[in-house]
C-alpha cells in the first residue's frame, strides 16, 4: 500500500491529469469565469485573476473555456472588472517579460515530462504564463472592439489612457517613454537620443513625465516578444544578457545569415502575431463609411509611431518566413511526407510552419494595406502629373516595401511567390484528384503580390522584364478559371481581374505574350499556342461561363485585351474565333440593353480589333478573316436603334416560345418540362457562345441579360475606377465617327427610317418590353442612351478593313475549290497593304487600374473577410461577435454540423477551404 501512498488523494478525474478539473471548476463553479459578471469591483490584487495566466495549457483551452458571451456580459454586468482584467493581464506580460525566469527553459528529459502529469512542477513556468496572458487578451479584446457606443469612452480610458508621474519617477522612465515617439526622417542610431520627444520633455522631466499608455506599451512588448531569445528566436542569439536581440528572423531580405533552426519556436511566433493580428482588426468594427474617416487607434500607431530600426526588423521577419515556405520541412520524414500523395489526408495533425507562414502573410498585408486617416499615401507632383506615394510618416511599412531596390531581394521574394503558385498549381493539375492539398494562404499570396507591384515600381519593372512574367499571368488565370464557379471566391477573382488589368498596360509584359507559357498547364490549356493565345482562351472561359454572375470583373479583363492588343501577332483560329465570339456576345442586343454599364464592353472589344487593324494587320489573318466574316454584326451596330434591338429580343423570344410550345405537344403527359426550361441559362450561353455560324442571329445571347436575374446592377462604386467614360472618346475619334455614321447613307438611313415606322406600329408592346423584359433592378433603356453610346462607337478602322477586303474575299472564294478557298484567303489578308487606307495609329495609351476610395475599402474588406473565414478553424477569433467591415452569412447550423461531421471521419478529405464554402462574404463597400 506504501507504493501509492505518495498518489494525490483527491481522485475524481483520473489522476487529475492536465488540470483537467481545475478547467472544469473554471467553466461550472461561480468562482470562475461567471465570478467576472456577478462580483463587482474585483480588486487587481484579489487572486481571482490568477487562474487567467496559470490555468490554461493551449490557446484551445482559453477560446474554450472563455467565450465571447462570457466577456461581453461582463461588460455590461461589471465593466470594471474587464477593465481590471486588461490591466492586470497586460501589467503581468510586462512584468513577466522583463522577469529573469523568462523565457523558462525547455524541459529537458522524458522523466520530468511525465513528472509533470502527476504533480504540478514546484517551479513556476514563466512561459506559459505570458503565453496565457497573450491567449486571454486575444479573446477579451474582440468583444472590447464591437461595442459600438461605449467603446471610444472604455477603451481610450483602459488602453489609451496615458499616466502622468511626478519627478521622482520621470528620470527613471525617461528613457523607456523616447521610443514611442519618433521621426522617421533621422537615422536610426540617433533616434532615442536626439527624437522630438527627448528634445521637448527636457524641460518637462524636472516637474512630470507622461508615460505611455497601455496599447503602446503592448505593442513594444508584443515586437520585444517577437525577438526574444528561447521565445521566439534561438537562445544562441543571446548577447550578454540581453535577451531580446532585434535579428531578422530567416535568411532573406535584409538578412544573408541564417539565424539557426526555427521549428521549437514557430507555435509562439504565432501565438504574438495571432494578438497584433487582433489589435489591428479594430478597423473590421467599423462600417466601410468610416473606415476612412474613423481610422483605428491601434493600426495607425503601428504604422507610424513603430521606430524604424523595429518596423525593419518585423517587414523583413515577416517576409522571408512568407517567401521561404518550405523552410519548416528541415527533417527527413516532414520532407518525405510531403511528397506523398494524400499526406494531408493521412497526417491530421496542425502543420505549424503552414500557420505560422498564413499569420504572417495576414499580417504583412494588414500593414500594407493600411491607407485610413493620416496613413494615406502622400500626393506628388511628377512628370507625369499627380501620383501618391507612402511616406514614412504615413505607414512606415508601405514605406519600406516600396524603397527595396537590390535584385538579389527581388529574386527572392519572386522566387517565394512562385513557389506558393507553383505548389496551389499542383494542388489543380494533378492525374490523383484531391491528392495535393490547396494552399490555404493563396489569397493572402495573390494579395501580397499585388501589394508588392503596386508599391514597388522597380519590383514590377524586375518581374515584367524577367521570362517569369507570363508564368504569373497564367498561374492567376488559371486559379481565376478554377475559382469562377465558387460563389465565395468572386472577390478574389475580381482582385485577380484587376492584377491582369495592371500588369497588361506594361509594354514589357504585352511585349512577351508572343512567347510560349513555359509553366505546366492543366492539360485543356497545355496546347493553344502562345502567351497572348493563353490569355485569350482564360478571359473567354471566365466570361462565357459564368452567366453574369462576375459581370464586375469583366470590363477589367477586357481592358486587359485591349491593353495588350497592339502587341498580338499571329493569333491562332481559335483565339481569333473566342474574340469574335466575346464581340457577338457583347453586342447581342439583350446584353446591351439590360444594363447601362454594358455597352462599354462593347466599345472596348472594337477598340481591340482597332488596335489589331491599325498595328498589326498582316500578321494576324485569322482574326480579320473572323471580323470580315461577321460582317453583318458590325454593319448593325452602326444603325443600332432601340426600336430595333427590341424587336430582336422580340423576335428571339418569340421563337423560343414556339420551340417550347412545340416541345410540349411532342412530350408525354407525365414529361411536360421544356427543354428550354430544362437547359441553365449559363449552359445555354455556353452553347451559344461556343457557336461559329449565323453570328447576326444566333451568336448573340437573346436570355443572356436574364441568365441570373438575382446579380445586382454595378454601381459606380463597383465598377473599375480606371475605365474611361463611354461617352469620352479621344478627340481624333469624334469626327471620324461622325463621318462613318453618315456613310452607310441611303441604305442606313433606309434601315433607320424602316426602324422607326416599325417603332410607331409597335409602341406599346416594345415599351413594356423595355420597361420589364430587358434593363434590369428598374433601368429602362431608351433611344436617347441608346445614341448616346452607339455613336461613340469606334466602327471606323473596322468598316473601312471590312469594304475593302469584303469584296477580295468573296471573289478569291467564288474562283478557288472550297477546300483550298481558306488558305488562299489567308494568303490575300496577308499580302494586303491597306496603310493608305487605314488612319496612323494612335499613341498607345493603355487603361492602367487606378485606386479609388471604394476599391480600397473593397479590398480591405475583402483581406479581412479572408483572415475572418480562415480564423474560424480551429480557435474562431473573431467568431460571434459583429463585424460591420463586411457581412457574414452563416450556413444552416444542421447543415454546419454534417459538413463539420464528415470532415472528421473522412479526416479532413473536404479540407478547411472546402469546409468554410457555408461562410459567404458579402462586400459592404
Amino acid at each position: 500500500m506504501s507504493m501509492f501512498a505518495s498518489l494525490p488523494q483527491k481522485m475524481t478525474m483520473p489522476f487529475g491529469l492536465l488540470g483537467d478539473e481545475a478547467k472544469l471548476a473554471f467553466r461550472s463553479q461561480p468562482t470562475g469565469i461567471a465570478q467576472l459578471a456577478s462580483t463587482r469591483h474585483i480588486s487587481e490584487t484579489d487572486s481571482y485573476w490568477d487562474q487567467y495566466v496559470t490555468l490554461f495549457d493551449s490557446a484551445s483551452d482559453v477560446y474554450t473555456l472563455i467565450s465571447h458571451n462570457d466577456v461581453r456580459r461582463a461588460l455590461y454586468d461589471a465593466p470594471e472588472n474587464v477593465a481590471t482584467l486588461l490591466r492586470v493581464i497586460t501589467s503581468r506580460l510586462f512584468n513577466l517579460v522583463s522577469d529573469h525566469t523568462f523565457p523558462t527553459p525547455p524541459t529537458g528529459s522524458v522523466a520530468s515530462f511525465a513528472n509533470s502529469f502527476i504533480k504540478p512542477s514546484p517551479s513556476r513556468n514563466a512561459t506559459k504564463e505570458v503565453l496565457n496572458c497573450i491567449r486571454v487578451l486575444q479573446r477579451v479584446l474582440p468583444v472590447v472592439f464591437e461595442l459600438e457606443s461605449e467603446s471610444s469612452r472604455f477603451e481610450m480610458e483602459v488602453l489609451w489612457k496615458k499616466e502622468v508621474v511626478e519627478e521622482e519617477n520621470a528620470a527613471a522612465e525617461a528613457d523607456s517613454s523616447a521610443q514611442f515617439v519618433i521621426d522617421d526622417e533621422e537615422d536610426e542610431d540617433d533616434r532615442p537620443q536626439e527624437g522630438p520627444a527627448s528634445k521637448s520633455a527636457t524641460p518637462a522631466l524636472k516637474a512630470q513625465q507622461t508615460l505611455p499608455s497601455v496599447a503602446e506599451k503592448l505593442f513594444s512588448c508584443l515586437i520585444d516578444l517577437l525577438f526574444c531569445c528561447g521565445f521566439t528566436i534561438p537562445t544562441k542569439l543571446q548577447v550578454d544578457h540581453y535577451k531580446i536581440n532585434y535579428v531578422i528572423w530567416e535568411k532573406g531580405v535584409g538578412s544573408t545569415v541564417d539565424p539557426g533552426p526555427s521549428q521549437p519556436y514557430e507555435s509562439n511566433k504565432t501565438e504574438v502575431l495571432r494578438l497584433l493580428l487582433v489589435l489591428l482588426s479594430k478597423q473590421i468594427y467599423s462600417p466601410p463609411s468610416a473606415l476612412f474617416t474613423s481610422p483605428s487607434l491601434y493600426s495607425l500607431y503601428f504604422v507610424q509611431r513603430t521606430p524604424r530600426r523595429h518596423v525593419l526588423s518585423v517587414l523583413c521577419s515577416l517576409l522571408n518566413t512568407c517567401m521561404n515556405t518550405n523552410a519548416g520541412s528541415a527533417n527527413i520524414v516532414g520532407t518525405v511526407a510531403g511528397r506523398l500523395p494524400y499526406n494531408h489526408l493521412v497526417f491530421k495533425g496542425e502543420d505549424l510552419r503552414s500557420t505560422l507562414v498564413a499569420t504572417c502573410l495576414q499580417v504583412l498585408c494588414v500593414l500594407l494595406d493600411f491607407q485610413s486617416g493620416s496613413a494615406r499615401d502622400g500626393v506628388t507632383n511628377g512628370e507625369t502629373g499627380p501620383s501618391s506615394a507612402p511616406t514614412a510618416r504615413t505607414n512606415a511599412f508601405r514605406y519600406f516595401v516600396e524603397k527595396l531596390h537590390r535584385p538579389n531581394d527581388f529574386a527572392f521574394i519572386l522566387d517565394g511567390i512562385l513557389a506558393i503558385f507553383v505548389e496551389q498549381m499542383a494542388s489543380m493539375n494533378n492525374l490523383l484528384p484531391g491528392s495535393k492539398k490547396s494552399v490555404p494562404y493563396i489569397v493572402e499570396t495573390i494579395i501580397f503580390f499585388w501589394k508588392m507591384i503596386d508599391l514597388n515600381k522597380k519590383f514590377r519593372t524586375y518581374i515584367l522584364d524577367s521570362d517569369k512574367a507570363t508564368d504569373i499571368l497564367a498561374y492567376l488565370l488559371c486559379y481565376a478559371i478554377d475559382i469562377k464557379d465558387k460563389p465565395q471566391q468572386h472577390g478574389l477573382c475580381r482582385a485577380i481581374s484587376y492584377i491582369v488589368q495592371s500588369i497588361s498596360a506594361e509594354p514589357a509584359f504585352a511585349s512577351k505574350l508572343s512567347s510560349p507559357i513555359k509553366i505546366q498547364l492543366p492539360q485543356k490549356w497545355s496546347n493553344l499556342g502562345t502567351a497572348a493565345d493563353f490569355m485569350i482562351h482564360a478571359i473567354y472561359s471566365v466570361v462565357a461561363t459564368t452567366s453574369g454572375a462576375l459581370t464586375s470583373l469583366y470590363p477589367a479583363l477586357i481592358i486587359a485585351l485591349s491593353n495588350c492588343a497592339p502587341y498580338f501577332k499571329n493569333l491562332s483560329v481559335t483565339s481569333s474565333t473566342r474574340l469574335i465570339q466575346l464581340f457577338t456576345a457583347f453586342s447581342n442586343p439583350a446584353f446591351l440593353l439590360s444594363d447601362e454599364g454594358h455597352p462599354r464592353l462593347l466599345f472596348f472589344m472594337l477598340e481591340t480589333f482597332n488596335s489589331m487593324l491599325l498595328h498589326n494587320l498582316s500578321d494576324n489573318p485569322n482574326l480579320v478573316y473572323g471580323i470580315v466574316h461577321a460582317h453583318k454584326a458590325f454593319e448593325d451596330l452602326g444603325t443600332f436603334t432601340l426600336a430595333r434591338g427590341l424587336r430582336e429580343i422580340r423576335r428571339i423570344q418569340q421563337a423560343k416560345e414556339e420551340r417550347a410550345r412545340a416541345a410540349e405537344g411532342k412530350a408525354d403527359k407525365g414529361k411536360r418540362k421544356a427543354p428550354d426550361i430544362e437547359e441553365a441559362p449559363g449552359d445555354e450561353k455556353a452553347r451559344l457562345l461556343r457557336s461559329e455560324s449565323n453570328h447576326s442571329v444566333d451568336l448573340p445571347d437573346a436570355e443572356s441579360a436574364e441568365g441570373a436575374p438575382e446579380q445586382p446592377r454595378p454601381t459606380s462604386e463597383d465598377e473599375p475606377p480606371t475605365i474611361r467614360p463611354l461617352m469620352s472618346p479621344t478627340t481624333t475619334e469624334t469626327p471620324n465617327i461622325s463621318r462613318r455614321a453618315t456613310e452607310p447613307s441611303e441604305k442606313a438611313r433606309g434601315k433607320m427610317r424602316a426602324g422607326r415606322s416599325m417603332s410607331l406600329e409597335m409602341t406599346g408592346s416594345l415599351e413594356s418590353l423595355a420597361a420589364t423584359a430587358v434593363g434590369r433592378n428598374g433601368f429602362v433603356p431608351s433611344q436617347e442612351w441608346v445614341t448616346s453610346w452607339q455613336q461613340g462607337l469606334p466602327l471606323d478602322p473596322i468598316m473601312l478593313v471590312i469594304s475593302e477586303l469584303l469584296p477580295k474575299i468573296q471573289e478569291v472564294q467564288a474562283s478557288i475549290n472550297p477546300a483550298n478557298a481558306n488558305a488562299a484567303v489567308v494568303d490575300l489578308i496577308r499580302s494586303a497593304d491597306l496603310q493608305h487606307i487605314l488612319p496612323k495609329p494612335p499613341p498607345l495609351a493603355p487603361r492602367r487600374f487606378l485606386w479609388s476610395d471604394a476599391s480600397i475599402v473593397w479590398l480591405t474588406s475583402l483581406l479581412w473577410g479572408e483572415i475572418y473565414v480562415r480564423s474560424m478553424s480551429p480557435l474562431g477569433v473573431w467568431n460571434s461577435t459583429t463585424v460591420r467591415l463586411f457581412y457574414v452569412k452563416h450556413a444552416q447550423t444542421q447543415q454546419r454540423q454534417i459538413s463539420e461531421t464528415v470532415t472528421n471521419v473522412v479526416g479532413g478529405l473536404l479540407g478547411r477551404s472546402e469546409s468554410s464554402q457555408s461562410i459567404r462574404q458579402q462586400r459592404s463597400s
